[in-house]
């Protein structure tokens, strides 16, 4: 496996009377979460997601975390314990899957879309459905499941306790005090457990920079409703599959309106089927459509809910915005909200949508113009208030870019707690706990990324993405020689191959040179041994008189392939 970051693996911190917490990913970036907590002979892991290429990644489908660690120990894994349903906390559980045969515990939501997920993959796994309030025992460790609010449905967080004292763990939070599902956060159990003592909090940090509170998922609904009223035509909402609350929301309001709702876009078809089946979703089919069939409905009485809001170049909204979507094209007039924000990276993406819809003739509303979105993660008055009600001996950030770590860790120090009591880790890092001590130990374990292209797992990396970067830059040079086996003499070529370099019919004079120097450079070495085999060193050396050349005439350095052929 070729990982981002190299680090000395070790078999196992196990052993003795010390807890040890092991963050694997989601430390120092956003996504592939996951965190291992071991104490003597038993590991259990929290949550297993995955994160989505960078713009480097040229052609990786996903990014899933390094589970060697996990592999190596794999005796010791009693399960792992899922916090919510997004996919940057379940999407790599497949991966992890075919390596452990480990059960997996969840509540109903998230258990359907891992089974969903699982089923894709052709994986058989132990899906076992809890719910907030109980406990579940795995080898030394008490996994205590505590309801919480975030941006999709059945969120929990956790008390695990261990030997040596409670690990609360928050999972994705904010602290939503009229949620759409009417349940909020437990905040009385959460007292509770900070009454009682608890020795480690682990805390998503993902919007400590932001100050205040968190706004209640009621006021998008709020500002969908003033949208609604106001709409003339056709409206298309595009917002996360997974955000069930914010979909019902918009149903909702699509019938207290009188219109007829249609659904696009797989992950967003998937997610309604599971949710409508577990009575998180509740949509009257008298008022739904076939997105094929929605060209039959009136223009103002026709709500579609699709996926792309994250601008991405596949999804529904971006097919539409490109006239390729096999259903619904864009008419002037029509509505479009995006009903989220752009995840960092995602702006240029989700802005060139915006424009294209624009061009069309749509009105195009989005966070900027209007409350069509609320975060689901917690604010700096938010994370205060868990601190003061957790009361914890010992603080380690997590889920969070290194300024969002670093940000938590002040809030934490402006509440009383002393730095030497902060813990900034990094994944592989190892977090050494005993009643009343913690340490970062020396030791690592490797935690680096592993890239998922097509059916490839972990046999892309930094070289090949590295020639990737230089193809998409520069181009591709081939070289072509048929050489006589016997004289050494060549009796075909060189023939130059162009791809992405330069126009070759505009560019005759270039080409002709550029063969004639790579002529001269295979034919100067076969004289000087007429018996020449050492292929590499021939092919080495007219690659460098061709770069130079190349270099010298356009400052420019495409990818050189040499290719010679006995015959």
């Amino acid at each position: 496996m070729e990982n981002k970051n190299e680090k000395k693996p070790i078999k196992s911190l196990g052993g003795g009377n010390k807890l040890k917490i092991i963050p694997i990913g989601g430390l120092n970036e956003i996504g592939k979460n996951i965190t291992a907590l071991e104490y003597g002979n038993d590991i259990i892991v929290v949550d297993c997601g995955l994160s989505f290429p960078d713009d480097g990644m040229f052609g990786v489908d996903l990014v899933i975390p390094d589970f060697t660690y996990l592999i190596k120990n794999a005796k010791k894994v009693r399960g792992v314990v899922i916090t919510h349903g997004h996919e940057d906390h379940i999407g790599a559980l497949p991966y992890l899957l075919r390596e452990l045969n480990v059960p997996v515990y969840g509540t109903p939501l998230p258990i359907a879309l891992i089974k969903n997920k699982l089923s894709e993959h052709g994986i058989n796994g132990k899906l076992i459905n809890i719910k907030a309030g109980d406990t579940v025992r795995l080898g030394k460790f008490k996994v205590e499941t505590i309801r919480t609010t975030h941006s999709i449905a059945d969120s929990i967080c956790l008390a695990i306790h261990t030997p040596v004292g409670t690990v609360f763990h928050t999972g994705d939070f904010k602290i939503d005090y009229t949620p759409v599902d009417g349940d909020p956060i437990d905040l009385i159990k959460l007292a509770e457990l900070g009454s009682k003592g608890v020795l480690a909090l682990l805390s998503d940090s993902t919007n400590a920079t932001r100050p205040g509170f968190t706004e209640s998922e009621m006021k998008v609904g709020s500002a969908l409703e003033n949208i609604f009223q106001g709409a003339k035509n056709r409206i298309i909402v595009s917002t996360f599959s997974s955000n069930v609350h914010r979909i019902q929301k918009i149903v909702d309001n699509a019938i207290k309106f009188g219109r007829k709702v249609a659904f696009s876009g797989r992950s967003m078809e998937n997610v309604v089927r599971v949710a409508s089946e577990l009575k998180y979703l509740s949509i009257p089919k008298k008022s739904l459509v076939d997105i094929n069939k929605a060209k039959n409905i009136p223009d103002d009485q026709l709500v579609i809910i699709t996926t792309g809001s994250q601008g991405e170049p596949m999804s529904a909204l971006a097919r539409m915005a490109n006239s390729e979507h096999r259903a619904i094209q864009i008419k002037r007039g029509d509505m479009v909200i995006l009903s989220s924000t752009p995840v960092p990276g995602n702006e240029k993406m989700v802005s060139n949508v915006i424009n294209r819809l624009i061009e069309k003739g749509a009105e195009v509303i989005y966070s900027d113009i209007a409350d069509t979105h609320v975060s689901g993660h917690a604010c700096r008055e938010e994370l205060k208030l868990i601190h003061a009600l957790i009361k914890p001996k010992f603080y380690m950030p997590v889920h969070g870019e290194y300024r969002h770590l670093e940000a938590a860790a002040g809030i934490a120090m402006d509440l009383g707690m002393s730095r030497d009591k902060i813990f900034i880790m990094e994944n592989g890092d190892c977090l050494e706990l005993t009643k009343n001590k913690a340490k970062k130990i020396s030791e690592y374990t490797q935690a680096g990324v592993v890239m998922v292209d097509g059916l490839g797992i972990g046999d892309v990396g930094n070289i090949v993405l590295r020639d990737r970067k230089m193809l998409s830059e520069s181009g591709l040079i081939t070289i072509v020689t048929a050489i006589d086996k016997a004289s050494g003499k060549v009796i075909s070529g060189p023939d130059i191959i162009s791809r992405g370099f330069v126009y070759v019919r505009e560019n005759e004079d270039l080409m002709s040179e550029l063969t004639s120097v790579a002529k001269k450079s295979i034919n100067d070495q076969l004289s000087k041994n007429k018996s020449y085999k050492d292929w590499q060193t021939m092919k080495n050396n007219t690659k460098e008189e061709v770069r130079k050349f190349i270099y010298e005439k356009t400052k420019r350095n495409p990818v050189i392939l040499p290719i010679f052929m006995e015959v």
